[in-house]
């Protein structure tokens, strides 16, 4: 059970690590045009998503370490 959590655990860290690098290359390719504007532009709505995707991530990476917590402390007793 533990080794199947720290696999995901490790999961979660990639896809955020992923998730952080894509949204970086997004800012780096924006221009002031991309920012300017009536409404927000194709590229803000993008990073936007990245963005909550990466939280999202985090948090599930988070839980998981609850749970390793709890397994880990369950064999201690």
């Amino acid at each position: 059970m533990s080794l199947f959590l720290v696999l995901l655990f490790v999961a979660a860290l990639l896809a955020v690590l992923v998730t952080l690098i894509r949204g970086l290359v997004n800012m780096a390719q924006a221009t002031d045009e991309n920012w300017q504007g009536p409404g927000p532009s194709p590229r803000a709505l993008k990073s936007n998503k990245l963005m909550q995707n990466r939280v999202l991530f985090q948090a599930g990476a988070i839980l998981i370490i609850v749970l390793l917590l709890l397994v880990a402390g369950g064999r201690g007793s």
